[in-house]
């Protein structure tokens, strides 16, 4: 049986492989905690008629706010979902503005938050939003009230026991293409858009990227990426329809403690926690021994020649084999030791990254999507010949998407990405105007990402090439994208972020967030005097070295992409500061705000 409306997942669950363990998470004190398939699927019918017996109606919006992934999350969502509540999961990270926006933009009727800061910016935006009735916590305070005067209660207090007639009489009323969720896009400027969702768009995606996920029944998956993110709770609802089990990490800083602890056989991620864990490898290789050091080195340097489906011959496969027992195995181990897949979205993956973790034992594909398409329109497979290094694989089954070439800006061959299907979103809510920007006479969707089709061994492969809207056009009127160069420089370990610069300027530069932990240590190798970040960007060294980096690089650009001159920050730029937005993508504007003064030095 295919489920056509999402809270039918935990119930098919029930009936084909209940789990003894079938989602757990830690509490805040550390310790693990799970539910059974038929609890949960007990707790959400308890959720549901609680919310029924509160005056809750098909089509009230309540928010879920959560700093990390947890069951309860889950729970409220389907128990929701089977009411007909429309879920309006909102990023921890915002600011309150943003919160008060979006409260009253979804017109919020209750909100289920999670301890501490979060607490005090939903109690804080009450007072600004009239529809909010009431607030419920995930973890249990004393004493608390809402802006109302109102006892802030704990969320199991809404749990009730009784008779469900009313909760399926309600179900029986709730159509596939009516609204399941309000997901509120981060967005680089303005207000964030309320993409509205339905149980189908979800659901036709579930359908098409599920098959190519490598677990079977019983298999454990490791979560951590943000619920509130339509990639990962997607993922979530595909873990469940495939009997495997759902394990939280309490939090992204304890990945590798969680990764030892679940020893996952699946996990999804972005590109820059791979690119983390690759450093953290790397930067422990280079602390050992001068021979462990020689043997990681060139085992690591065997994977370069790796590509999906190699299988190396005759004393080829002698070096792999040695390789395998002296260095791949252990990082295998560091993982858990039973991984067979990665999945990572959000933003581009280094070529590198795939390469390397592939070639060891852990298959890691790339996947492309939106928010507004629920999300996937690409996914690699797991099958050799399914994936192809460079691109975000080949579209999903469903769906149709179309090239809008344009040679001038673009090349031969490439243009913005357009689709059609039944995981595109019904609009955003409240925005006729923008829905209707983002919807061409024909119908379909413009995506704002440019590509082009690379077509291998009979099927066709989509390859991201930049964002629309982020090409720069130099004064002398070439275009320049900057996601591929920033890419290529974000290899090297001693850069944590870069933004290219250049959009109406003769030339194309860059400012460079430096990795500190890592230039510190490389600082102590090359006997360069090392303080704070600020006194490290100073010294003629260090930038002697990213000098000599940029030059290196450069040629594997057009002359008109390469970088003439950098400029070196000292701030880290994170979500809470507002250069990146909750999956990790830069904002441009801001960043070009904040260093405006720098950027105008630069061209001086």
């Amino acid at each position: 049986m295919k489920p056509t409306r999402l809270f039918e997942i935990p119930y098919l669950q029930l009936s084909d492989n209940p789990l003894a363990a079938s989602i757990g998470g830690k509490h805040i004190e550390g310790h693990q905690y799970s539910f059974s398939t038929q609890q949960f699927v007990d707790m959400a019918n308890q959720v549901s008629l609680g919310l029924l017996q509160m005056g809750v109606k098909p089509g009230d919006r309540i928010a879920l706010i959560s700093h990390n992934n947890r069951p309860e999350w889950n729970i409220m969502d389907i128990g929701m979902a089977q009411i007909g509540a429309i879920n309006v999961p909102v990023y921890p990270t915002i600011s309150p503005k943003d919160y008060i926006y979006i409260f009253n933009d979804a017109s919020v009727k209750y909100c289920f938050v999670g301890h501490g800061d979060l607490l005090d910016k939903v109690r804080k935006a009450q007072k600004e939003v009239p529809s909010l009735q009431g607030i419920f916590t995930f973890d249990k305070i004393n004493d608390c009230k809402d802006a109302k005067g109102t006892d802030v209660n704990h969320w199991e207090t809404i749990l009730t026991k009784g008779d469900l007639a009313l909760v399926e009489k309600v179900k029986r009323t709730i159509d596939p293409h009516d609204l399941a969720t309000l997901i509120y896009t981060s967005g680089t400027t303005g207000n964030p858009k309320g993409v509205m969702l339905t149980h189908n768009n979800i659901l036709s995606n579930l359908h098409a990227v599920a098959p190519l996920v490598p677990v079977e029944k019983g298999n454990v998956a490791l979560s951590f990426l943000p619920l509130c993110h339509i990639f990962e709770r997607v993922v979530t609802y595909a873990y469940m329809y495939l009997g495997v089990s759902i394990m939280y990490a309490q939090s992204i800083d304890t990945l590798g403690e969680s990764l030892k602890e679940v020893r996952p056989h699946f996990f999804t991620t972005v590109p820059r926690l791979l690119e983390k864990v690759y450093e953290k490898i790397v930067t422990k290789a280079k602390g050992g021994s001068n021979l462990k050091k020689k043997l990681f080195f060139w085992a690591e340097g065997l994977t370069n020649q790796y590509s999906f489906g190699y299988t190396p011959k005759g004393f080829e496969s002698l070096k792999w084999k040695l390789a395998d027992t002296i260095v791949f195995s252990k990082v295998r181990a560091n993982l858990g030791g039973r991984v067979k897949g990665i999945l990572t979205g959000a933003a581009a993956c280094p070529r590198k990254m795939a390469q390397f973790f592939s070639a060891i034992g852990i298959d890691v594909r790339e996947g492309y999507g939106m928010t507004e398409t629920s999300p996937a329109i690409a996914v690699s497979g797991f099958e050799p010949h399914l994936a192809l290094l460079g691109t975000v694989g080949p579209i999903i089954p469903g769906i149709e998407v179309k090239i809008a070439i344009d040679e001038k800006a673009y090349g031969p061959d490439a243009g913005e990405i357009m689709v059609k299907g039944p995981n595109v979103m019904k609009g955003y809510l409240n925005q006729p105007e923008k829905t209707a920007e983002v919807f061409n006479e024909d119908g379909w969707f413009l995506t704002g990402d440019v590509g082009r089709m690379i077509r291998k061994n009979g099927i066709d492969f989509l390859k991201i090439t930049d964002r629309k809207k982020e090409l720069l056009k130099t004064s002398g009127g070439k275009y320049v994208a900057p996601a591929p160069i920033e890419a290529k420089f974000r290899e090297n370990f001693l850069i944590e972020q870069m933004m290219v610069v250049g959009d109406n300027k003769k030339f194309v530069s860059a400012i460079i967030l430096p990795a500190f932990e890592l230039l510190k240590q490389w600082c102590q190798e090359n006997g360069v005097a090392h303080g704070s970040p600020a006194e490290m960007i100073q010294d003629s060294k260090v930038n002697a070295y990213f000098t000599r980096l940029v030059s290196e690089l450069n040629p594997n650009f057009s002359k008109v992409e390469q970088i003439k001159k950098f400029y070196l920050v000292e701030d880290a730029w994170d979500v809470d500061s507002g250069e990146l937005t909750p999956t990790m993508k830069l904002k441009r504007r801001v960043i070009l705000q904040k260093y405006k003064k720098q950027i105008e030095n630069l061209y001086a």
